[in-house]
C-alpha cells in the first residue's frame, strides 16, 4: 500500500512556475504593436486610434464600420464609400493629409460643378465671339445706310485676331483718313470713328489703340519722325471715339508704332500701311496684361 501524501516515507512533489510568463506575453504585446505601426497607413492609424477614442468610437462591430473600415494592412482590400467613415475627426491644420484633400477636390462653382475656371473661360469666349460679330455686322450695316459713308467702305479692315477684334481704318491709293504728315483728321474720318463708337461702346472689352505709318522717312528740322506722327494720330483716334460716345475708362493704352509693323510687310511704302487700329481685347488677353478692370455697360458721358 502506498503511503498518503505527506506522510512519514513518502516523496514530495514540488511544482515550479514560470516567473516570466508575463513578461513574455507583454513582450510579444509590444512587437505585435511595433509591426502594426510599420504595416499600416497613416489613414488605419487614425481609424485605430479613434476607435479607441471614447468620444468618437463607432458603434459597427462588424463589416467596413471596424476598427480599419473593411481594409487589410497589406493590400487596398474592400474599400469605403466616397463618405467618411465613422469615427474620423477633421483634421488639425498643417495636418499634411489635410493639405492632399484639398489639392484633390476641384474647385466648384455655385451649382457645386468642378472646373470653374474652364467653364468661365469658355462661356466669356463665346460672349466675345457672338458680341464682336455683331458690332463687325453693325459697322457695316452703319456705313451702307449712310451715303456720305459708302465711299470709305474699302478704308474699313475688321477682323478677329487672338488679340480680340480688329478695327483698322486704313489709307487707299487717292483715299488718306489724315492730311499728310498731319494728325489733324478729315471730316470724314471722324464720321467712320464715330460709326464705331456706337458699334462697340456698350462692350465691356477694354481698347486698344495704335497708330502706323508706311516707310517713307518723316522730314522735319526739330526731329519730329514716323513715330511722333504715328502716335499723334493714335491719340486723335482716342479723342475722336471718347467724343462719340466711348466711355475714356475703356482705353487701356494709345500706342504709336512708326512703320514697325506694316499691313504689307512685302510693299513698305503701301498706302494701306497707313492706318489706326482699334482693337478690341479680349478678356483672357486683357487679364495677362494686367487690364483686369473690364468697364460697366456704359452711358454716353458729357463731352469734354
Amino acid at each position: 500500500m502506498a503511503p498518503r501524501p505527506g506522510a512519514p516515507g513518502s516523496a514530495v512533489i514540488v511544482i515550479k512556475k514560470k516567473v516570466y510568463a508575463d513578461f513574455v506575453t507583454a513582450m510579444m504585446a509590444f512587437f505585435l504593436l511595433l509591426w502594426l505601426l510599420n504595416v499600416t497607413t497613416q489613414d488605419q492609424k487614425k481609424a485605430i486610434a479613434n476607435y479607441f477614442d471614447p468620444t468618437s468610437a463607432s458603434d459597427s462591430t462588424s463589416g467596413s464600420g471596424g476598427v480599419l473600415g473593411g481594409t487589410s494592412m497589406l493590400s487596398p482590400g474592400a474599400e469605403l464609400s466616397d463618405t467618411k467613415p465613422i469615427g474620423t475627426t477633421i483634421p488639425e491644420p498643417g495636418d499634411p493629409s489635410a493639405a492632399s484633400d484639398e489639392k484633390s477636390t476641384p474647385a466648384q462653382d455655385s451649382s457645386g460643378q468642378g472646373n470653374v475656371g474652364d467653364k468661365e473661360k469658355n462661356a466669356i469666349a463665346q460672349v466675345e465671339d457672338k458680341n464682336f460679330k455683331q458690332a463687325e455686322a453693325s459697322i457695316k450695316q452703319a456705313i451702307q445706310s449712310v451715303p456720305e459713308l459708302q465711299s470709305l467702305a474699302q478704308n474699313l479692315l475688321i477682323d478677329e485676331t487672338p488679340e480680340g477684334l480688329r478695327i483698322q481704318i486704313v489709307d487707299q491709293d487717292g483715299a488718306s483718313m489724315f492730311p499728310s504728315g498731319g494728325a489733324e483728321m478729315f471730316d470724314k474720318t471722324k464720321k467712320l470713328l464715330a460709326t464705331v463708337a456706337q458699334a462697340v461702346k456698350g462692350l465691356p472689352n477694354q481698347i486698344t489703340v495704335r497708330g502706323h505709318t508706311d516707310s517713307t522717312p518723316y522730314k522735319s528740322s526739330k526731329g519730329y519722325s514716323n513715330w511722333d506722327l504715328s502716335s499723334d494720330r493714335a491719340n486723335a483716334t482716342r479723342r475722336a471715339l471718347v467724343e462719340a460716345g466711348l466711355n475714356p475708362n475703356r482705353i487701356a493704352s494709345v500706342v504709336g508704332k512708326a512703320d514697325k509693323e506694316p499691313l504689307f510687310p512685302e510693299n513698305p511704302d503701301a498706302p494701306e500701311n497707313r492706318r489706326v487700329s482699334i482693337i478690341m481685347t479680349r478678356a483672357a488677353v486683357a487679364n495677362a496684361q494686367g487690364d483686369t478692370v473690364a468697364a460697366p455697360m456704359e452711358k454716353t458721358p458729357a463731352k469734354p
